[in-house]
């Protein structure tokens, strides 16, 4: 389902449809279920349908993308490639204006059009040049638009928003009440000064002084000027003498001279799906473009990177594309666009998400598929799923407003709370609605097989070990009092990472390092597995989390890489050694196979927790900026509501069975989440948990090495962008 932003692309894509069935055998194009083309308002309008699965695609500016990925969770699967000796992906940001009227450093008071807000050759490049010239004096505590109203005297900046209506003044999109009528000042082709024809456009009528746009706009395959079409106000060979480039040293040159005469380059246009459609979408652009590419064998039925037979430009993909690159595996956004590109637009502010958006933090692929049928499920809420490789990283991420919730454990909530973050809800363990009372607890226990009868709690030093994961409250914390000694006056064990390190013979401890990680396997047992997800500090990890502990105590399905010790949590103990055997994992195992091993160096059944325990954990809490926290407040309660009440929905919040692992971004022991909104997360980790994390924290070096804070005055290390506490104190 191709995402189309004009009556004309609609024709194109109805084209390529139509023209799929003749080419390819039934079977082929049954695989794709035929083409259908989406007709949308404008570009954030597609990202919206594609986000909650009423489209599939659509081939955006580089600005978009960058929005389309860090503020809505969607992927990069392909780019557009140009002049592949030349530029690649990349474009020139250009500035025209009539031959004579103008330099650039002249450019205060003029009128201006642009082919959008937030677009690399429009804006991006353009403040980012102005604004290093000193041209531009930006006070960011304004927004950048009110800058640039008061910079230009009126302009035309589809995309921009009602909110700034100098920089719509120009515009000549219809306008009307009815949204779907409504194209004034809108990145859509209804509005006549979109995109870089149209900003040219803007500049030939007379509308405006200077119009900044890409170079693909006065160009073709030879490098030679090209600005015809079937729109008239487009220029004609005759009238290029009429234009120029401003150029960055104050001169002019010949529209031609682009290359040389720019006001820098950035990346172009990008094709971008959902995550779990990306495969699909990788598939159908191999297949579209080997039938109708440059070199496509079926190319006199149909070619995928021209307009003109439909009476317009750059339809579906850019007219002056040679081919599309197709990305391997999950791209990182800064190697798609540039790590100098993306610092670009973090500066200009890209990163703050949209009002009422809510960028959910996930830690792993199987977090992400299980957050994208959320927001799938709850379409009338704005969800939206970013990308984290562990529980720190999505602290840092909500601290640098990537992201503005998560779900953690005792341990890091305990971290994100000295770091200023604060609760928002916290999950709830019991079968009884009793949501005024005090949360039950989940215990950490100690696990061993059986027939280990020689093992106790006392003699666990020199042991193979599984925890399920570095920090977590049971595997991490609570156990240093029985093994490392961590509240212990005056020990030599109280940083606890290193004296768990030479406690231990070897282990699994998913984001730790050294000897922690020898038992561990990442992604050895799963097809494409990746060496970097060995001892990840998420479900990438085969060993990580509670049932990730217990596969580390059987071991890997051929029978290696176990552990003598499990340190997990009880709350689906039961269920998860069942799942050994449903899954195909390891055989035989039933609940008289293990035992629990008590702090008194007794053993007892697995069903005895409540006697024989490591500590009560503390439930998981969502946490987030206290600007948001409104936000994600209400954001739950609908969300919950909204499940509550949607009786058919295949989506459970609090089950993760279906995606192969347990407890994604809830544990799946929660009946409910309690809010939280009057309780500060001090008083849900109690008092004796809170004062073990401060001690252990305040002490432990090798966390503070890892990003932790050793104590409230070491917040820098944990804060690239240089925030410090007394922001959050008192």
């Amino acid at each position: 389902r191709w995402c189309t932003l004009s009556d004309l692309e609609q024709r194109k894509c109805a084209e390529l449809s139509k023209v799929l069935l003749v080419v390819l055998p039934l079977a082929t194009v049954n695989s794709f279920t035929r083409v259908s083309c989406i007709r949308a308002q404008n570009t954030h309008d597609c990202i919206d349908k594609i986000r909650v699965n009423k489209a599939d695609a659509v081939s955006l500016d580089a600005g978009d993308v960058y929005s389309a990925v860090k503020l809505y969770g969607l992927t990069v699967v392909a780019k557009e490639i140009y002049e592949e000796a030349l530029l690649g992906n990349c474009v020139f940001a250009v500035a025209v204006a009539r031959r004579g009227s103008l330099d650039i450093q002249r450019l205060g008071g003029v009128r201006s059009c642009h082919n959008g807000a937030r677009w690399t050759s429009g804006w991006n490049i353009p403040l980012g040049f102005l604004l290093a010239r000193n041209e531009l004096h930006w006070n960011e505590d304004q927004p950048l638009s009110q800058v640039i109203s008061q910079y230009f005297n009126a302009s035309c900046i589809p995309g921009v928003g009602v909110t700034s209506p100098q920089l719509c003044a120009l515009c000549q999109g219809p306008k009307s009440y009815v949204r779907n009528k409504n194209h004034f000042c809108e990145t859509s082709s209804s509005e006549p000064f979109y995109d870089s024809e149209g900003a040219f456009r803007c500049l030939k009528r007379g509308v405006a002084d200077v119009a900044f746009l890409d170079h693909l706009i006065i160009m073709n395959g030879t490098g030679w000027v090209s600005l015809h079409s079937f729109d008239s106000s487009l220029i004609l060979d005759s009238e290029q003498e009429e234009y120029e480039l401003l150029c960055p040293d104050g001169s002019t040159e010949k529209l031609s001279a682009y290359g040389t005469c720019n006001l820098g380059r950035g990346p172009g246009r990008a094709i971008v799906s959902r995550h779990n459609f990306q495969k699909i979408t990788k598939k159908f652009l191999t297949m579209i473009q080997h039938l109708f590419g440059q070199k496509g064998k079926e190319r006199d039925k149909f070619e995928l990177f021209a307009s003109a037979p439909f009476r317009g430009k750059n339809l579906l993909f850019r007219d002056a594309t040679q081919h599309l690159q197709l990305l391997e595996g999950k791209a990182e956004i800064s190697h798609v666009l540039g790590l100098d590109y993306v610092a670009l637009l973090k500066g200009l502010g890209h990163e703050v998400s949209p009002a009422g958006l809510v960028p959910w933090c996930c830690i792993s692929r199987a977090e992400l598929r299980k957050c994208e049928e959320w927001a799938l499920s709850i379409k009338s809420h704005p969800l939206v799923c970013v990308q984290a490789t562990s529980m720190t990283s999505c602290i840092k991420l909500i601290k640098s407003n990537e992201a503005d919730v998560a779900t953690l454990d005792a341990t890091h909530a305990y971290v994100a709370g000295v770091c200023g973050l604060v609760s928002v809800a916290a999950e709830c363990y019991d079968t009884e609605d009793s949501r005024t009372s005090e949360l039950p607890p989940i215990y950490a226990v100690a696990l061993a097989k059986k027939n280990a009868r020689h093992l106790n709690i006392h003699n666990l030093r020199g042991r193979r070990s599984c925890h399920s994961h570095l920090y977590s409250p049971g595997g991490w914390l609570l156990l240093s009092r029985y093994t490392v000694g961590a509240l212990e006056n005056n020990t030599v064990n109280c940083d606890i990472g290193s004296a768990y390190q030479s406690y231990f013979w070897k282990g699994c401890m998913p984001g730790a390092g050294g000897n922690l990680c020898k038992v561990c396997i990442g992604e050895d047992e799963m097809e494409g597995a990746k060496v970097t997800s060995r001892c990840a500090g998420n479900h990438n990890e085969r060993y990580y989390g509670n049932m990730g502990a217990l596969r580390c105590l059987v071991g890997s399905p051929n029978g290696r890489n176990f552990g003598d010790v499990a340190f997990l949590e009880h709350h689906n103990l039961l269920k998860n050694i069942k799942i050994l055997r449903s899954s195909g994992w390891a055989k035989g195992y039933t609940l008289n196979d293990f035992e629990l091993l008590c702090p008194d160096g007794r053993r007892v059944a697995v069903t005895d927790w409540a006697d024989c325990n490591l500590g009560p954990v503390p439930p998981n809490i969502v946490m987030t900026r206290p600007v948001t926290m409104t936000k994600i407040y209400n954001f739950l309660m609908k969300s919950q509501e909204s499940l509550a009440m949607n009786l058919d929905s295949k989506f459970h919040l609090f089950n993760s069975q279906e995606y192969g692992e347990s407890d994604l971004l809830f544990k799946d022991a929660t009946h409910y989440l309690v809010l939280t909104d009057h309780q500060a997360y001090r008083s849900i980790l109690g008092k004796a948990f809170f004062q073990l994390a401060e001690s252990v924290f305040n002490c432990t070096h090798a966390a503070a090495a890892r990003g932790f804070p050793q104590s409230q005055n070491s917040l820098q290390q944990l804060l690239p962008l240089g925030i410090g506490m007394r922001m959050f104190q008192g």
